[in-house]
């Protein structure tokens, strides 16, 4: 362990939907909640006025509805995430060459190897200047913890939201752990802490107090001895730059084990498209669909499928999840589901989206067979076929001929409501359109800070 806080976590705050709020000046301190918004969407970054009323990520969309039902409801816009989170990284790159990324809104940077950093004192005014650094050119916040181990620079992030800096002194780290709950600590999830629970452990200075044995005992060899040496404080897990990333994966763990083959069938699908929201937000596809099965006794299963190429088509991945589900028997009880992919790629296999659409087919061949011209889009028996609706994603940036640019607030029975502003004006004006307006078009997201649009001449 080192004998200063130099390690830096930086946790940008509730940042999809921050980064729509700082985009949309009339959602400006109000809820708003970005997810999927399908019957099985579930919800991927809520607002802190959203949290208020308990509404927080990986939950299903429909649950957030009932619970916030006034809150903005919008389809992430991964392009500008992504864009951001590139700005954000080249400010963590200029402070020291060991940056690891977690994700786009969350990375470790060791401040001593840049020379950033030698102290206490140096690493609070660097951790301050991110801050500010971060606030002038994305226009948004983020929470920094400094520590002298990845873990507790995590830990002091979490204490620092939102839009804080927090430190935790060497020296005064098990002080600080040992009232803590035991899922503090990575890795202790709501499996694990309810194992430790049940055998009287709760806190962070429960489990030191427990032993070593002990823990090796409930939780086996690996798990044990990490987990003891993290309630000691003890973490020499160095930053490492340019991690390759080797899966994206999701799971759940139930309160109580499914039993119900549907109600499983629909939480590998609702899973599935987690893992796809993830595996795009990282800008990556992949060829392995991997389904994991924890059943009621405990016992867990793993089951793949290689697919020709690399994808990120969350029908593709769905159905290949279902084909591996069939393959496992659930009828004991299942208490834990996840869904990943790995054989990661950065690029897309074209031609599983044409499988995809020759497995749907293959479901209905009848009609397929009765409608072959339909099937490829062409005309039929002289009559063309209509052009399908144009899509307005709810939270999407759209730019009119008259009213200039502006984002979808909602659509459907063939209109599209639009509100006209831009991350620098005041909240602007509503007005409904036919979605078939050959004046509406999408448009690409405008940057938060006004003076990065002036520097690209927009």
């Amino acid at each position: 362990m080192r004998t200063a806080p130099t390690i830096l976590h930086l946790d940008m705050d509730a940042f999809f939907a921050s980064a729509e709020q700082a985009s949309k000046p009339s959602l400006r301190g109000k809820a708003v909640v970005v997810g999927g918004l399908g019957p099985r969407g579930v919800v991927a970054t809520a607002s802190y006025e959203a949290r208020v009323f308990g509404v927080h990520s990986a939950m299903p969309m429909a649950q957030a509805r009932r619970l916030a039902p006034n809150a903005a409801y919008l389809v992430p816009r991964f392009g500008i995430y992504r864009e951001i989170s590139e700005q954000v990284m080249r400010l963590l790159g200029a402070l020291s060459p060991l940056v690891e990324p977690l994700s786009l809104d969350e990375a470790f940077v060791d401040l001593e190897a840049g020379g950033a950093a030698w102290d206490e004192v140096s690493a609070r005014l660097a951790g301050a200047k991110l801050r500010a650094d971060i606030r002038a050119v994305t226009g948004l916040t983020g929470s920094v913890g400094l520590a002298a181990s990845k873990m507790l620079a995590k830990i002091a992030s979490e204490q620092a939201k939102p839009d804080g800096l927090v430190v935790i002194e060497p020296g005064t780290e098990r002080a600080l752990l040992g009232p803590m709950s035991v899922r503090t600590l990575p890795g202790v999830g709501p499996a694990t802490g309810d194992h430790l629970r049940r055998a009287g452990i709760t806190t962070v200075e429960e489990i030191a107090e427990a032993g070593e044995d002990e823990l090796v005992r409930l939780l086996g060899k690996a798990h044990g001895h990490a987990l003891y040496a993290m309630a000691l404080a003890h973490d020499e897990r160095p930053v490492v730059a340019e991690r390759e990333t080797k899966s994206v994966s999701v799971e759940d763990t139930y309160d109580v084990d499914i039993h119900d083959r549907v109600r499983v069938g629909l939480e590998v699908q609702r899973l599935a498209d987690r893992c796809v929201q993830r595996l795009r937000g990282a800008g990556l596809s992949g060829r392995t669909i991997v389904l994991k099965v924890r059943r009621y006794d405990f016992s867990t299963l793993t089951r793949s499928e290689t697919l020709r190429g690399p994808t990120d088509d969350p029908t593709v991945v769905r159905e290949a999840a279902a084909r591996l589900l069939e393959a496992v028997d659930t009828t004991g009880g299942v208490r834990l589901l996840g869904v990943g992919v790995s054989g990661l790629a950065d690029y897309t296999q074209e031609d599983l989206f044409a499988q995809a659409r020759a497995q749907a087919a293959a479901e209905e061949p009848e009609t397929a067979q009765e409608h072959p011209d339909e099937e490829m889009g062409v005309e039929s028996a002289g009559e063309p076929v209509p052009p399908a609706e144009r899509r307005w994603p709810a939270g999407h940036d759209v730019r009119h001929a008259e009213y200039g640019h502006g984002w979808v607030q909602g659509s459907g029975l063939g209109r599209v409501t639009v509100r006209f502003e831009t991350p620098y004006s005041e909240p602007g004006r509503v007005r409904t359109f036919r979605t078939d307006d050959s004046a509406l078009e999408l448009a690409d997201p405008l940057p938060l800070v006004a003076a990065v649009c002036d520097s690209r001449g927009g």
